[in-house]
């Protein structure tokens, strides 16, 4: 069984129709009791870092996530909630992740870019990708992103970086934990490529 986790930040409704082309075993699921009992989890968002780590905490859910991630089963971030997989972000000041991947998020850097590029990064972009299981059938796709924060982990992490005035991180892999920066359920059949790797693992 797929769950989904609602906490009230994420695009729900897109993501769970995008999961059901592949497999009927999907729910949405608000409980943190829900989630030890499914076999993949994703963790979507859209909205504020410091708002989505709130809603986590006073829900119960931080620590469910934090168990899961722990217990091997796949687990993958979209947007948001790739994001909320590190350790803090600096958007609104300080705020702490979930710490399942050593890194930081921050805000596009304006110095390193052009005038014409204009914050959130928002459109189709190209991940340049490296050999991962939720790439199989795919090479460099373009795919769906809206976002002003990126993410600074380490190298081995990396598992595909995107071009916006320069190289930022747009997706990522720490054994069975797997985050993606752009909207794969936005992202017509690339998208759906890398949910069906997913479900798929």
């Amino acid at each position: 069984m797929l769950g989904i986790i609602d906490y009230n930040m994420g695009n729900l409704a897109s993501v769970y129709n995008a999961c059901s082309k592949f497999t009927k075993d999907v729910k949405i699921v608000k409980e943190p009791s829900e989630i030890k009992n499914l076999d993949k989890l994703i963790l979507p968002g859209v909205g504020a870092y410091k708002d989505a780590m709130e809603h986590l905490e006073s829900s119960n859910l931080k620590n469910a996530i934090i168990d899961f991630a722990n217990s091997g089963k796949p687990l993958l971030g979209i947007c948001l909630g790739m994001q909320l997989l590190f350790d803090s972000s600096e958007e609104f000041g300080y705020t702490k992740g979930l710490g399942l991947i050593e890194g930081k998020v921050v805000k596009f850097d304006k110095d390193k870019m052009q005038e014409n590029l204009k914050i959130p990064h928002m459109g189709w972009n190209k991940i340049i990708n490296k050999q991962n299981p939720l790439f199989k059938d795919l090479k460099d796709p373009y795919l769906y992103f809206v976002h002003s924060f990126h993410a600074k982990t380490k190298e081995e992490y990396i598992i595909g970086e995107t071009t916006y005035g320069y190289n930022f991180v747009s997706a990522v892999n720490k054994n069975n934990i797997f985050g993606f920066q752009p909207h794969p359920e936005k992202s017509h059949n690339n998208g759906l490529k890398i949910l069906e790797n997913f479900i798929n693992l």
